[in-house]
């Protein structure tokens, strides 16, 4: 097989294992982006094609399979190139194709403001990430879109650093992301708010200049109190904390950095969680902790499903430092969150397919609720099995999460979405958009009538017609998640008793019937 191309090369080489087919795969769609994309630029004047290229380096990089791949290579293809879906499908196949328009049904979310996306975020996340592996593209693309935001016009700079701090690095959050979210976040800062991104580096240049000797040699110290004490299968590193989050604690904090224990933190990454619980006593024995800053995310995960154990100790000579001990498997996922579970579940399949064993399995380990566990960041053997039961728990309240995978199991045995993992949490909800990306929650089978008269009572009793997707569509139609709802009003329309039956929501039978009650009066 001759060498592919010095792109396709690079992709290939970040990936942490591929096979024949992945490799064909992959070229195929990377010269079918760059054919496609062939006489378009980006801002900056370089060919188009580096953006496709850098968004699939980036899915490699984190661990994600040939598929979704393919999909970062493709994922402009319908929208800016013009390619129709049919095409791609008959090239890549149906779920390409699906990872792809679900990519671009995200792209026409509009950014309307911080407080309301705030509030429906959750929202957003499900209505058009019916694929964990569509947001985690979507992701991809913003990051490389903020590396190089430079190149984009001023005007524009603001409000899409904003939709990033907003939107996408509070998604690469709830999907525990760390390494995007951190990246997303500091990058976005400084187009935000260029002057507290200012005076937050300053501050951070200023510690962390004091504080690099001292962690050396503490580490130092750790190593060898470690090796003394047994524990012979670690690593130790430390970082510095994001300018984003740093300026946002500082805000908590009045402004004083010197109540920020965390600017930078070593990190101790063990190999389970026994040795965890054995390395915070060691360090507790070393130094001094602060009291009530011992935390146990092991035993109680944070909501996006971090583990690991925090401890904030005096180091002695005037310092204060927070310590991180965590397993490698809580380490990738605190990096990678739920790009880590998909990798597992692909692993899972592909061996399953090779030894001709069932599917039923690979659900179970995730049923826990998604985002799952992690995996280590290295090529998994071929009888790479599921996360091992120690890390399983549940990572939201019944009050958060009702119920994550309610479809999930009409999915297993779909040969057209073998590696599909849902998103789609409020199955019993549907999340409808405006023609402007707003969001309106209804219940399940929601007609267009119910979705008026969510948006407004006045538009409800004058519907005159309804666009869904773009194509006009009767009154009984039953809406779904992600569907993109156009309603058409007349002053001279008005409710009919039939829409009674149609109407699912107390809110549209309720408007429907004082208008049927105001008209009966007015007619006796």
């Amino acid at each position: 097989m001759p060498d592919p191309h010095p792109d396709v090369k690079e992709i290939l080489d970040l990936m942490s294992s591929h096979s024949p087919e992945d490799r064909t795969l992959i070229e195929k769609a990377y010269l079918f982006a760059a054919e496609a994309h062939k006489d378009f630029k980006r801002f900056s004047g370089e060919p188009y094609l580096i953006h496709l290229v850098e968004t699939a380096k980036g899915l490699a990089k984190i661990g994600m399979g040939a598929k979704t791949i393919a999909a970062g290579l493709l994922h402009d293809t319908m929208e800016d190139a013009g390619t129709k879906a049919e095409t791609v499908e008959k090239e890549f196949g149906k779920e390409i194709r699906f990872l792809i328009e679900g990519v671009t049904k995200l792209g026409h979310l509009k950014y309307r403001g911080a407080e309301r996306h705030r509030e429906s975020l959750r929202k957003l996340l499900v209505a058009t990430g019916q694929d964990t592996r569509v947001l985690i593209i979507k992701l991809m693309d913003r990051l490389h879109n903020m590396r190089t935001l430079q190149h984009v016009p001023e005007e524009k700079r603001k409000r899409i650093a904003l939709e990033t701090l907003e939107i996408y690095a509070a998604i690469a959050h709830r999907l525990g992301m760390g390494l995007v979210r951190r990246e997303l976040e500091d990058l976005a800062f400084e187009y935000a708010y260029p002057e507290e991104y200012a005076e937050a580096r300053t501050l951070l240049t200023e510690r962390t200049q004091d504080t690099d000797e001292r962690l050396e040699k503490m580490t130092r110290t750790l190593k060898k109190e470690l090796a003394l004490n047994g524990v012979t299968n670690f690593h130790i590193d430390y970082r510095v904390k994001g300018l984003w989050s740093l300026w946002q604690k500082l805000k908590r904090k009045g402004g004083d950095i010197s109540r920020v224990y965390d600017v930078a933190a070593i990190r101790i990454i063990t190999h389970d969680v026994a040795d965890c619980y054995r390395v915070l006593g060691i360090v507790h024995n070393l130094w001094q902790p602060l009291p009530n800053k011992i935390k146990d995310y092991i035993a109680f995960p944070k909501p996006n499903g971090y583990q690991g154990l925090h401890t904030t100790i005096f180091s002695g000579d005037g310092g204060i430092v927070e310590m991180q001990i965590r397993t490698e498997a809580m380490h990738q996922e605190a990096q990678y969150g739920i790009a880590a579970h998909v990798v597992y579940k692909e692993a899972a399949s592909r061996h399953e397919h090779m030894q001709g064993t069932s599917r039923q399995s690979s659900f179970d380990w995730i049923r826990s609720l998604v985002p799952g566990l992690s995996h280590p960041q290295k090529p998994l053997p071929s009888d790479a099995l599921p996360p091992p039961a120690e890390t399983k728990r549940t990572r939201y309240s019944a009050q958060d999460i009702p119920d994550w995978l309610s479809d999930l199991e009409s999915e297993k045995d779909n040969p057209d979405f073998e590696t599909t993992l849902k998103t789609d949490i409020f199955s019993h909800r549907v999340f409808a958009f405006t023609p402007l990306g707003d969001v309106v929650d209804l219940p399940g089978n929601s007609s267009p009538i119910d979705f008026a008269y969510a948006i407004h009572s006045d538009i409800g009793d004058h519907i005159a017609g309804v666009k869904v997707n773009g194509k006009l569509v009767p009154l009984d139609t039953t809406l779904h998640n992600g569907d993109i709802v156009e309603v058409q009003t007349k002053k001279t329309a008005t409710p009919k008793a039939k829409w009674l039956d149609i109407a699912k929501t107390t809110l549209a039978r309720r408007h429907i019937r004082n208008f049927l009650e105001r008209q009966q009066k007015n007619t006796n």
